[in-house]
């Protein structure tokens, strides 16, 4: 296949290049800083091969100095002890903000990510709803009551913050999945310390200069920018955390969890997925055929949640990879900064070369490339970009059905019977989302039951809403974002045991 058979956008006049970088410094305290040791680190636009960023390089230094800021700002109160009123308006404050500026986080986030311009305003118009959804559960925040223990005794059951939050980005969606996590630690009344990815850094550090004009108080919420070595390090076996919130690879998540168990700390992970759309008989294919699409080149498949693999029953398998090579054609790829764009760059050449590895030992192994299989060039721009694959012929055993690829790679596997669907479904480390495509609801309902995942989708993909909980089992991770199970992470519970009156029977009688 040549380039000529898809749709490509070229570059664009570069008018909205910067032309300077974007100069991001660590906030600790309320403060914006170097360094200590002037250390920095560029970031290159993914798309245009030009810097975007230049960030303060964080070491031990700004690291401890950030966690020492946040265990004082939690001990003295100056957050937790104010009312769920006045946490609610602040971040209504704050979501204000996001809206005013949302033009200019999603310029820094398509410039150093590569993802659409069109994308990343959605993304960022989504993170407002999260912060508002957010200042609400502030104030619905409650606990509990036991007024049936017998006429002596009342129970109560409160939920308290847990206390100082590590909040480690990723790079995919690093404005989106800060505003998953820190509204809602701040909502239960956290205070924290956030390190986005080093590929990532601006958008971070923008909402970092909207915390501060809301008015949030000094050291309540304190952003570190390097690198895993040595902050993120830190950030997860520091005596003074109390809890770790990540999302990342399931590598990565791993490897906290056992930093993190020296402390026994709380510990919240979204990992990584190797998602199954099963598509049955009776599927409505129009709708199945574009989901699939959507699903493995949102974001150019540098998703959790991308639709990696679809499990389709033989008798269509022919007719839905037709469909989806077809729409795969017509998908706009190319200028992320170009409006009519829907598929961008790759994060970085190291994941480009990831994903094409994947994609050329699945042909080794048997599988047919029935589209794309290596790299596209965009006249114009001298950055990554991956063409769209579909890879048929796919078997349970091959990596590249099992291996989270994070890249627009499409797996075709085929099923017979509803029992070899589910079993192919859940062969696998992750469950973090499924769908089903059936017009039976009886065929949903049983999929819905019997798949191993956080998430199931019924003849749709990939739809998100603040108040439903996001997350997953297996390999997928620890724990839930969003919906009020996500405020209930940050939350301890305690119990309280109040007797009534002089009623206690001594234990020691008098003789």
């Amino acid at each position: 296949m040549t380039t000529h058979d898809l749709t490509l956008i070229s570059a664009t006049d570069g008018s909205a290049l910067p032309r300077e970088p974007f100069v991001a410094r660590h906030l600790i305290d309320g403060q914006w800083r170097d360094s200590a040791d002037g250390a920095t680190f560029v970031r290159h636009s993914p798309a245009h091969g030009v810097p975007v960023t230049r960030a303060a390089e964080g070491g031990t230094v700004e690291a401890e100095a950030a966690v020492a800021t946040a265990r004082r700002a939690f001990d003295d109160g100056r957050w937790a002890s104010l009312s769920g009123k006045d946490r609610s308006t602040l971040l209504l404050r704050v979501a204000d903000l996001i809206d005013r500026d949302r033009d200019r986080i999603a310029l820094m986030e398509t410039l150093e990510s590569g993802k659409p311009i069109s994308q990343a305003r959605a993304e960022i118009e989504g993170a407002a709803d999260l912060w508002r959804y957010a200042a609400a559960l502030a104030r619905a925040l409650r606990g509990d009551s036991h007024n049936s223990l017998g006429a002596d005794m009342l129970g109560i059951v409160l939920k308290e913050p847990v206390g100082v939050v590590s909040i480690i980005t990723p790079w995919n969606f690093p404005f989106l999945i800060v505003s998953q996590k820190l509204p809602f630690a701040l909502a239960a009344g956290c205070t924290a310390v956030v390190k986005p990815s080093e590929l990532t850094p601006a958008t971070t550090v923008i909402l970092g200069e909207l915390l501060v004009e809301a008015g949030l108080p000094d050291g309540v919420v304190n952003i570190v920018l390097g690198y895993g070595q040595p902050v993120g390090a830190l950030m997860t076996t520091h005596d003074d955390i109390d809890m770790v919130s990540f999302t990342g690879s399931t590598a990565v998540g791993k490897a906290i969890v056992a930093a993190a168990s020296g402390t026994l700390k709380k510990v919240s992970l979204e990992l990584g997925g190797k998602n199954p759309q099963v598509v049955f008989a009776d599927a409505d294919l129009d709708s199945a055929a574009d989901a699939i699409v959507f699903g493995i080149y949102f974001n150019a498949g540098e998703c959790c949640n991308s639709g990696s693999r679809i499990i389709v029953h033989k008798d269509i398998a022919d007719e839905v990879t037709q469909r989806v090579i077809a729409l795969s054609r017509r998908v706009p790829f190319g200028d992320p900064l170009h409006p009519d764009t829907k598929v961008g760059a790759i994060i970085s050449p190291e994941h480009q070369n990831k994903i094409d590895g994947y994609v050329q030992s699945a042909g080794k192994a048997g599988a047919t490339i029935r589209l794309g299989g290596g790299p596209l060039t965009v006249p114009g721009l001298p950055g990554q970009f991956y063409q769209p694959t579909v890879v048929s012929g796919v078997t349970a055993e091959m990596a590249i059905a099992r291996e989270e690829i994070f890249g627009p790679v499409l797996s075709v596997l085929e099923f017979n019977t509803f029992d070899e669907a589910i079993a192919l479904a859940n062969d696998g480390a992750y469950g973090l989302s499924a769908g089903v495509w059936s017009e039976n609801v009886h065929t949903c309902l049983e999929f819905t039951r019997r798949v191993q995942a956080g998430t199931v989708w019924t003849n749709t993909w990939m739809d998100g809403f603040a108040e439903l909980p996001f997350g997953g089992v297996k390999e997928s991770g620890l724990g839930r974002e969003l919906g009020r199970f996500g405020l209930d992470e940050y939350l301890e519970v305690k119990t309280v045991q109040m007797r009534i009156g002089r009623t206690r029977t001594p234990w020691v009688h008098d003789r």
